[in-house]
């Protein structure tokens, strides 16, 4: 598990965040975030593919991307919408981790979040497509 840094790569062209290719799961404690990234690695997503993303980094890195959204241009998506989501549960202490599941096996990781480690609230983020994982 490595600490989140936001990337260009990580943005949809309005400039939000809109990490295609990864999983966002929040978890109530940093304990919780932790023992799901462990169960991650053991499942096979190890080291580069997941990181660990504190309240903080959450509000100050990603949340303010929200803001990137307003200008006029046409959306049909949620992106702003999730990311407010993310900021709700940041603003109570809920840690996050992302999970790149592309050139990973996804569905391990959509296993791990649904067993024993199940985030607060959790979406996979895949091309034109937000999906609720938890």
């Amino acid at each position: 598990m490595q600490p989140f840094q936001l990337s260009p790569d990580m943005l949809n062209m309005r400039g939000q965040f809109y990490p295609t290719g990864h999983i966002v799961a929040m978890f109530p404690a940093e304990g919780a975030a932790r023992a799901a990234g462990e169960a991650l690695a053991r499942a096979g997503l190890a080291g580069e593919a997941v990181a660990l993303i504190p309240p903080e980094v959450m509000l100050r890195d990603i949340v303010r991307t929200v803001g990137n959204g307003d200008i006029p241009m046409p959306s049909v998506g949620t992106e702003g919408d999730t990311v407010r989501r993310f900021a709700d549960y940041a603003s109570d202490g809920h840690w996050a981790l992302l999970i790149r599941t592309e050139g990973h096996d996804g569905d391990k990781a959509v296993e791990v979040l649904q067993g024993e480690h199940k985030p607060s609230h959790a979406q996979k983020y895949r091309m034109l497509v937000i999906e609720d994982i938890a």
